[in-house]
């Protein structure tokens, strides 16, 4: 039975059972909390927790991500790291019985299973579940084995480990593959882990929350969960030996296997065909889902899959990038469930071919660190490599923890990762810190409480409210009189608080009594927070009129609209792989963060700005509306993956190119956003370009800088017309080129002319030969360079040593002809050895090096480095 058919033989069984069947939810869950969608029942949450009761019945066929088992994988039949979860719920409505009930039916009926293949465990304690299996299926007694809370419970061994809240125990069925697979043994069952049973469907029995150590209270709703694996249940109908030989996986492995010329039955090297067929593919879903390689959270562990794809496919020899060319095989496999992946190969292909020539570009000098560090350690007499040696090779050679530890296993020594995880805490502390003293202020746990704040700020810019809170470090008082700063908080407000990368509202609060400057907005939990200082007269507890800086809100409003037309038009020009990563939002300037794997051409810059501002030209309506967060989902609005929506959520929709998630403030059409102006693109991480722009008044400052730029430069350049700027500049490159072809000529007669006379003045006779060293005054290295080349040239046997002052110190060359390279003089090798007696500074090769020279006493330098020359040559010899 193809994949396929299973997938749509269960969803079909349990949609005749009255479950309402939902598609796949994406892999990266809307809810910071989680990383990766886990389980089939993480979309479900509130029905679990009961927050929702519209549903009592679902099913569904759900992608997931795990690396809890990331070291297995590959090496067994079953593990991966991305799966499709098959799953039925019940919500306070069916429980054990059922649930027992409608698993045997769809492995004996619809899938035909032999019922003499089928194994069921059970918690010991559970005699309900026990009863059913006994009384209503009629199982052999046999076939039933009673396990622990360790195996047989989730979460597991909660009853005494925890955590605390729901729970409940579970009832495993297993598929029995034979006496002759496993242990062999007669008493096998699945309680041995020896192979020969495999676990095929876990019932969960969702009926206690966990109160403390063994206390186990009842639910008032019971929960059915249950998780049963599509590639296991494949392999298993399929009957092929592992999951990497179903109808899905084996065409990726025997594509890797050609690549690698690697042959089957090979225990060893089977083990990383499979890690990087599945670690290719979780890799390939989770950029489709809008995750790209980064050395952050979900980011970190993509890169940190196909890093470690990569790196088995090096050990197996591939020194090029190979994991790309997965992508469109695995869209053509999966293209029936999951049609966007096929969609998307092209973006996605892209993504992961940067990230594998990023690795490769990496590895071979990282491996040098790598030795190189050994090396001290063994000198040291280490077997345990310091944290901070390894960090440089996270850090700047993108070695992820994973590939550092193998390589050091494999050369019998041991990482201080400990040493490693406090250096990397000290770090993303230093990024992350902040010092913003309203933060320290509002956050603070003696902030006092307030009512919530109602915000009437999409609708009007104004509004008379009432003060029901003043603060003064972190204390209520009863008034704030001139010049005294501190918060506000009204019952109603115009004034949005910074959020979302949108920066808060300006303007006024004032009374018959004082006037208040609004400096900046915050929110805490519902409470909207004015912070700011008191001009004029006192502040106390009364009638106020709240005034928005109406000029700021529409200039910030002109940015933010900007920013939506801004992401379509990259999703247009780019592809749909382009999703938000960050943004701020200003007045008339905007800062947008989005994946890509490589920066834009100008060509792509140039059409990104036209197609916004052509946007802008149509005039489209901007609608917003509050809708419940389900229908959003199913008009495939954007939404920002840091956010948590709750069950009502509001969607800007602008014509049929945008539709995104937002709680920003908007304008009412395109066409007040005035225009729009790029004026910078930037990586500011792997696979993260950001875009800055301007729009409005400052959009339009910027272009009549632009105009009064080319109008000066057609004076300067004598050109009738503008267009003809760029073809003067080019007519006058060609010119300078022409004149510096001229000058480097020259400059080379005159260095000729002073070839005999530098050799007459500056050559010191030394053991093997001679040696030139001579100062000369204003040249460059490519100076130096052509005169060493030259004295090379004269001279058969001589080392020559050229330098000019410069601004902090002398610039050096340092070369030897061919002779005595022969015999063994290397460049590199005396500049190391003599580095700090002679004061140099530089690098290079056997035959020639170049660098810094920081003594300034030339005559006296001249000695030492005889004598050094001298000793060297005898250490040689």
């Amino acid at each position: 039975m193809k994949t396929d058919l299973l997938r749509s033989k269960f969803l079909n069984f349990f949609k005749s059972k009255e479950h309402k069947i939902f598609p796949s939810d994406s892999l990266v869950p809307l809810d910071p909390s989680l990383l990766f969608t886990s389980a089939g029942m993480n979309q479900f949450k509130p029905y679990f927790l009961g927050e929702k009761k519209d549903l009592k019945r679902a099913a569904s066929c759900q992608k997931c991500l795990r690396t809890d088992d990331l070291e297995k994988v590959g090496k067994t039949a079953y593990h991966h790291t991305f799966f499709e979860m098959l799953g039925n719920f019940s919500f306070g409505d069916y429980f054990k019985k059922e649930a027992i009930e409608f698993a045997w039916e769809f492995l004996n009926k619809v899938l035909g299973l032999p019922e003499n293949n089928l194994w069921v465990s059970v918690y010991q304690d559970d005699e309900e579940a026990l009863t059913y299996w006994l009384k209503v299926i009629g199982i052999n007694k046999n076939k039933i084995v009673k396990l622990g809370e360790d195996k047989n419970f989730w979460p597991a061994s909660a009853p005494s480990k925890g955590p605390n809240g729901p729970c409940g125990p579970c009832s495993e069925i297993f598929f029995d593959k034979g006496e002759q697979v496993g242990c062999k043994r007669k008493d096998c069952s699945p309680a041995c882990d020896c192979g020969r049973f495999v676990e095929i469907w876990n019932l969960v029995f969702t009926q206690f929350n966990r109160v403390g150590e063994n206390n186990l209270e009842p639910l008032p709703q019971k929960n059915i969960d249950t998780g049963m694996g599509l590639e296991r249940m494949a392999s298993i109908l399929q009957g092929k030996e592992t999951n990497f030989h179903i109808d899905i996986l084996f065409p990726p492995n025997q594509f890797v296997r050609e690549i690698l010329k690697v042959k089957p039955k090979d225990p060893s090297k089977d083990a990383l065909i499979n890690a990087i067929v599945d670690h290719t593919r979780a890799a390939t879903f989770a950029i489709c889902d809008g995750v790209f390689p980064s050395n952050e959270e979900r980011g970190y562990i993509v890169r940190k899959l196909i890093r470690k794809a990569l790196y088995h496919g090096y050990s197996l020899k591939r020194k090029t990038p190979f994991l790309y060319k997965l992508v469109p095989l695995y869209g053509e496999l999966m293209k029936n469930p999951y049609p966007e992946v096929w969609e998307k190969k092209e973006d996605i292909s892209a993504v992961i071919l940067a990230e594998e020539e990023k690795f490769f570009r990496a590895i071979d000098g990282g491996k040098k660190v790598f030795f190189l560090i050994l090396e001290n350690a063994k000198k040291e007499g280490r077997k345990i490599l310091k944290g901070e040696e390894v960090f440089k090779l996270y850090d700047t050679y993108g070695f992820g923890p994973e590939l550092i530890e193998d390589l050091a296993k494999k050369e019998n020594y041991q990482v201080d990762w400990q040493g490693f995880n406090k250096i990397l805490q000290t770090q993303k502390e230093l990024s992350r810190s902040k010092s913003m003293f309203e933060e320290e202020i509002f956050f603070s746990q003696d902030f006092p409480d307030f009512e919530p704040t109602e915000f009437i700020g999409y609708t009007d810019l104004s509004s008379t409210s009432k003060i029901i809170g003043i603060v003064k470090e972190n204390k209520k008082v009863d008034k704030l009189s001139k010049g005294e700063k501190g918060i506000l908080i009204l019952d109603k407000t115009p004034f949005y608080p910074e959020s979302g990368g949108q920066l808060p509202d300006e303007g006024l609060i004032t009374t018959e009594e004082g006037r208040f400057l609004v400096e900046d907005v915050k929110k805490l939990k519902d409470t909207i927070i004015h912070i700011g200082k008191v001009e004029e007269g006192i502040i106390n507890y009364t009638d106020a009129l709240a005034s928005v800086d109406k000029e700021r809100r529409l200039a910030i409003m002109r940015a933010h609209t900007a920013t939506h037309l801004l992401q379509a038009a990259l999703r247009k020009i780019l592809g749909t792989h382009v999703t938000q990563q960050g943004s701020l939002v200003a007045p008339d300037r905007l800062r947008f963060d989005f994946t890509h794997f490589k920066g834009l051409t100008p060509q792509e810059l140039v059409r990104v700005e036209e197609l916004v501002n052509e946007f802008i030209i149509r005039a489209d309506k901007v609608e917003k509306k509050i809708v419940p967060y389900q229908e959003a989902k199913k008009e495939k609005a954007l939404a920002f993956f840091e956010e948590k929506y709750s069950e009502y959520v509001r969607m800007v929709s602008i014509a049929s190119y945008s539709k995104e998630l937002c709680g920003g403030t908007h304008l009412d059409n395109t066409s007040q956003v005035g225009t729009f102006c790029i004026i910078s693109e930037s990586s500011i991480s792997s696979g993260v370009r950001r875009i800055e722009a301007l729009t409005g008044k400052l959009a339009y400052k910027k272009y009549s800088f632009y105009k009064n730029l080319v109008e000066n430069l057609s004076v300067l350049l004598r050109t009738k017309e503008e267009k003809e700027i760029l073809k003067r500049i080019d007519e006058l490159d060609v010119k300078l080129k022409l004149y510096k072809e001229k000058v480097e000529k020259l400059e080379r007669e005159i260095l000729n002319s002073k070839i005999d006379k530098i050799i007459a003045n500056s050559t010191y006779q030394v053991k093997e030969g001679k040696v030139v060293i001579a100062q000369l005054p204003n040249k460059d290295y490519s100076h130096l360079l052509y005169l060493s080349d030259k004295l090379r040239e004269k001279l058969s046997s001589c080392i020559v040593f050229l330098s000019s002052p410069a601004k902090d110190g002398s610039i050096f060359v340092l070369a030897v002809t061919e002779e005595l390279e022969t015999k063994g003089f290397s460049c590199k090798e005396f500049i190391s050895k003599y580095r700090d007696t002679l004061k140099l500074r530089g690098g290079g090769k056997g035959s020639l090096c170049q660098g810094i020279l920081k003594d300034s006493n030339f005559s006296s330098f001249k000695d030492r480095l005889v004598f050094a020359l001298e000793e060297f040559l005898s250490c040689i010899s």
